[in-house]
């Protein structure tokens, strides 16, 4: 955990509204715009999200002016553990107690859908950064589910075709035991059987699993010729460490790793990393527009770079933000109504459409880290292998199964 992470909890802020110094606050006696993030704040997603996506959403909050409305705006952040029992209580007690606006985040896909349900019964916008599942924006939609970032259709169809298509005609999963980890399995295996590959078997690993040389075992004596991990945070990056101290890649096996950001890379090294493909919607050097905004998210964080959660926090908070504006009121439905109208404009997002069952369509990428004797800088870890087209990148919403869409 990082310093400023634990100087956080230990404030005894993880499960309570977070007040940081220097929040942006128009002078006003209104009542104030509450946001509140649900978040990992000390397990494996910390890093991916955390006290980031709090310092991104201040950003979004700054840079449109600190109010909306004529009303300050205020963040509340509390660490849901990743659990979908802890993720309800928490949003239940903010909607009905606290009068919470807009929640956001979520961390762990299973907490996620938790907070999608309870968003669901009390008609209140959830912005959906965290969670990786494309079922919510399929059979588990809700009126009010808005999902930026990803998901594991876009990041199972970009990795998995791109590595069928190339020669790994065979697949061995190492998949996270709860919803995000059935959900990215799922998706990358029929998106390997409809690139003519074969799946040979899966196996699960509890969440936070510190030694995966039991499933290393068993995916390399499968003899698949790529083990997907179906992962991520902590566990990716334990996983490729081991992986490779047990020599995996040497038996001409690769790894997939079907959902990697660049936290991920930093935590392992890109020496270790070298190679591993990966899909995002987001790299902090893919513009000028992403740098400088990389750069201002960096000055507050201690010199790290923003993965694509950070960079979704700040997305969805300012469209939703753009929305009440133009709705003249924090009316869930009213502004809901608004968010879907209005095409997505930001500093990596350029007239992007938000589906009917609330899927926002960003352009997709296939990144490949690159070797250390490549890198121009600290965080030169990726080079742009592929762009994938919305069109191509997304499922198509008459296939995801949302009930809000007609056939």
């Amino acid at each position: 955990m990082s310093r400023l992470s634990r100087r956080i909890l230990l404030g005894g802020l993880a499960a309570a509204p977070l007040a940081r110094p220097g929040l942006i606050r128009a002078q006003s006696s209104s009542k104030p715009v509450k946001i509140g993030l649900l978040s990992d704040m000390s397990g494996p997603y910390r890093d991916v999200g955390g006290i980031g996506n709090h310092v991104a959403t201040e950003l979004a909050i700054a840079d449109f002016g600190g109010s909306v409305l004529g009303r300050p705006i205020e963040i509340m952040q509390a660490d849901d553990q990743n659990k979908p029992d802890v993720s309800t209580s928490i949003a239940r007690q903010w909607i009905d107690d606290t009068g919470v606006d807009v929640l956001a985040d979520g961390a762990a896909s299973s907490s996620g859908l938790a907070i999608q349900q309870v968003c669901r019964e009390k008609k209140k916008i959830y912005l959906i950064t965290g969670p990786a599942t494309s079922d919510m924006t399929g059979k588990q939609c809700s009126a009010y589910g808005v999902h930026f970032s990803y998901d594991t259709y876009a990041l199972a169809h970009g990795t998995g075709n791109a590595l069928t298509k190339a020669g790994g005609d065979t697949w061995f999963f190492i998949t996270a035991d709860y919803a995000f980890g059935y959900a990215l399995e799922r998706d990358t295996m029929d998106a390997v059987k409809a690139a003519g590959g074969k799946v040979l078997g899966a196996i699960r690993a509890p969440l936070g699993t510190a030694d995966f040389s039991s499933y290393l075992v068993q995916a390399q004596a499968s003899g698949a010729k790529v083990i997907g991990l179906a992962n991520a945070g902590t566990d990716t990056q334990n996983c490729v460490k081991q992986a490779a101290e047990f020599g995996l890649t040497k038996g001409g096996a690769k790894l997939a790793t079907l959902l990697m950001q660049i936290s991920d890379v930093n935590a392992m090294g890109q020496k270790a990393a070298e190679g591993l493909n990966y899909t995002d919607s987001f790299y902090w050097d893919m513009t000028e527009k992403t740098r400088i905004w990389s750069k201002r998210w960096s000055d507050r964080m201690g010199g790290m770079v923003p993965g694509v959660l950070h960079a979704g926090s700040y997305c969805a908070t300012t469209h939703w933000l753009k929305a009440v504006q133009a709705a003249g009121s924090t009316d869930a439905d009213a502004v809901v109504a608004k968010m879907k109208a209005t095409r997505v404009n930001d500093f990596y997002n350029d007239n992007v459409e938000i589906r009917q069952d609330g899927r926002v369509m960003h352009t997709m990428y296939l990144w490949q880290v690159k070797p250390v004797s490549e890198a121009k800088s600290k965080y030169d870890f990726c080079n742009k292998a592929a762009t994938i087209a919305p069109a191509d990148a997304w499922r198509p919403m008459a296939d995801g199964g949302c009930p809000l869409i007609k056939a």
